[in-house]
């Protein structure tokens, strides 16, 4: 009998889909006579590694409706594989399998990120368990800290000192924990010769902010997400407590918050997430009419690289006006004139600037508010403050900009908003295939499509739940949030922080820079990783604008098969880079709606099958296939006909060289 081994490092969502896609093929694909030894390293319980473990606050809270997160393929998703439908996070809360915390959720609700993470962990539970008998999965509570070509295998080597004999490597470890920036790491160099606090950007819940003192300033950077958390964190999580009295949000502070002035690029907060559903005559995602496959591949042949202000972006801009349009006219029409085959065809002729796309809808809107002017929504602030703007003034647009927000995402009469964030769905995967296939400069991927488009992207589309905006309100009310501004400036000057925006400013001895770190695989600090690229094994290179600015080295690069691609640009037959550290990775932007076709499905899917076919050199089963030394813990194994996942991954001590297979019928499925 011969053995095709497989290691994936990463243990989380999209291990767990990577399994289960694994699971659903392998009975069609893996010949007679062969097996399937598949081991998966991550020191976190698999399934939600280290992002949705279950080890966080319950105050931190998904920005997905339950109902539009799942983990399963459906009918609608299109790959060779078989289908294996299952519950949806609101199916599964609503059944058996859901806890007690679980139970209260419904379809529309926010679910706690704890409740996710024993989503994922049930999920882990029952791919595991549908695997067929020649198919063995053995998860490792440990970390690969390297992987080498050895002959015509890969060795990866764990932290605690054993080694994997692997045919093909799979990297998922999700977000790549990284060293400071240049502006990051000269604020951290300052506060330390000045003893003041800063926090650099990071995962919320992985952050110390015991240095954040009660009745403090703390000058914030970053309006997104990670602020959301933050303020969550800082207050609520310090004993406050909110109050809804005649539909008025009321913070009532414990005294141990510290006072938060926060600013950003743009000044406000990402947009909540919609507060409607539309009902639409087709399931899924609307196709894409202009940013198509075809009429990029009719510019030069589909091999000449493109230029993305020029070549791209009009048509994502394009693509997005279309969207809200057409839904203006099909849902409202007695706020257009015209018909919307017509509108479209003068917003294809048109100049493809923005203000040209403007100009050519005008005559065929009867409310203004309908216009999609894509610059004023990404800088909402850029009409009322300047400089000069006063900081009474200033509080007021803000509160003014995020109450209408709430209004504006609740409104059904405002559905094209959902038709815009419908698509950008749709955009965001054309790019991702415009990444990998290599159709864009380093500058454009990185400044462009990895910067600016994600940003606006994040903005626009995974914003927080409404409630988490008014409860920013309310604190701003208490006096605990105060608004910086647009395009805030942090710096240490005569001993302290000032955050500045405009002529306005604040000083305190905190900071905070509240958002992810921007993606640069030349800061990568995982060893596998950093170890991989210092040999040239992944592609990484500084990207230096047209402006002589210094972009970073940006994400990982991966081939269209997701294979890993070396410094020289030749690509590894048998090691593949999945999730949000890959340029272009399909469906690392979240989790899946059902009903989507989700792109992180298809690329599972396909990824999973070149695992499972791809020409190695098979061996005859023995034990060394999978090496480790005596003393070392030896993870628990979980293999056909005995399936079953620890809540608690453990490890247990064996004097042997196999990996040896523990229950634990507590937790069996």
């Amino acid at each position: 009998m011969s053995l095709r081994t497989i290691v994936v490092v990463g243990g989380g969502p999209r291990s767990l889909g990577l399994v289960e896609r694994l699971g659903a093929n392998a009975a069609t694909l893996v010949p007679p006579g062969e097996r399937v030894e598949l081991h998966v390293i991550d020191p976190h319980p698999p399934g939600g590694g280290r992002i949705w473990r279950a080890a966080q606050s319950s105050l931190l809270w998904m920005n997905s409706e339950a109902q539009d997160v799942t983990v399963f393929t459906d009918a609608s998703v299109t790959c060779e594989g078989p289908v294996r439908p299952g519950p949806s996070l609101a199916q599964w809360a609503a059944g058996e399998e859901g806890g007690s915390a679980a139970a209260a959720l419904g379809p529309r609700s926010f679910a706690p990120r704890v409740v996710q993470a024993e989503y994922l962990e049930w999920a882990w539970r029952r791919a595991v368990d549908a695997l067929p008998r020649h198919v063995t999965v053995h998860v490792h509570a440990d970390r690969a800290v390297s992987v080498e070509d050895v002959g015509e295998s890969q060795r990866v080597t764990l932290a605690s000192g054993p080694t994997l004999l692997a045919d093909v490597v799979v990297l998922a470890q999700g977000y790549l924990e990284q060293a400071p920036g240049p502006d990051e790491q000269r604020l951290l160099d300052e506060a330390t010769a000045h003893g003041l606090t800063y926090v650099p950007p990071g995962h919320t819940a992985d952050l110390d902010l015991g240095d954040l003192r009660p009745g403090e300033p703390v000058v914030v950077r970053g309006m997104g997400l990670a602020f959301v958390d933050l303020f969550v964190l800082l207050a609520e999580g310090r004993g406050g407590r909110f109050t809804d009295e005649g539909g008025h949000l009321t913070y009532h502070p414990s005294g141990r918050e510290p006072v938060l002035h926060v600013g950003s690029r743009r000044g406000v907060p990402y947009h909540a997430k919609l507060g409607y559903e539309i009902r639409s005559t087709t399931d899924g995602p609307a196709p894409l009419r202009h940013l198509t496959r075809e009429r990029l591949a009719a510019v030069g042949a589909g091999s000449v690289t493109l230029d993305y202000r020029t070549q791209v972006w009009p048509l994502v801009v394009l693509e997005l006006a279309v969207a809200h349009y057409r839904r203006l006219f099909e849902a409202h029409p007695e706020r257009t004139h015209g018909t919307f085959e017509s509108l479209e065809r003068a917003l294809v002729g048109a100049d493809l600037s923005a203000d040209g796309l403007t100009g050519a809808a005008r005559a065929y809107l009867a409310d203004p508010e309908d216009l999609f002017d894509i610059d004023a929504i990404d800088r909402p602030l850029s009409a009322g403050v300047d400089d000069d703007t006063s900081d009474a003034d200033l509080q007021r647009l803000v509160v003014d900009h995020v109450t209408a927000d709430l209004c504006r995402r609740a409104d059904p009469e405002r559905s094209g908003d959902r038709a815009v964030f419908d698509t950008l769905l749709g955009v965001y995967a054309a790019l991702a295939e415009l990444v990998v296939a290599g159709r864009l400069l380093d500058e454009d991927r990185v400044r462009h499509v990895e910067g600016r488009f994600h940003g606006l992207f994040s903005f626009l589309a995974s914003g927080p739940p409404p409630r988490r905006l008014a409860e920013l309100l309310a604190l701003h009310r208490a006096g605990i949030v105060r608004f910086l501004g647009p395009d805030l400036e942090l710096a240490v000057e005569d001993g302290a922080f000032v955050g500045r925006s405009g002529r306005r400013e604040v000083r305190a001895r905190a900071a905070v820079d509240a958002r992810l770190p921007r993606p640069d695989s030349s800061l990568v600090t995982d060893p596998l990783v950093a170890g991989l690229l210092s040999t040239g094994q992944l592609r990484s290179r500084p990207v230096t604008a047209a402006d002589g600015s210094t972009l970073g080295a940006g994400q990982l690069v991966a081939d269209p098969r997701a294979r890993a691609v070396r410094a020289d640009g030749s690509v590894h037959p048998l090691r593949f880079l999945l999730g949000p550290a890959v340029s272009g990775s399909a469906g690392a932007g979240g989790f899946s709606r059902p009903g989507f076709n989700g792109a992180g499905f298809r690329q599972n899917d396909a990824v999973a099958r070149d695992l499972l076919t791809v020409q190695v050199v098979t061996t005859a089963l023995r034990p060394d296939r999978a090496t480790t030394s005596r003393s070392a813990p030896i993870p628990i194994s979980h293999g056909a006909g005995h399936h079953t996942a620890a809540r608690d991954t453990r490890t247990i001590t064996s004097s042997t060289n196999r990996p040896t297979t523990e229950k634990d019928h507590r937790h069996a499925s």
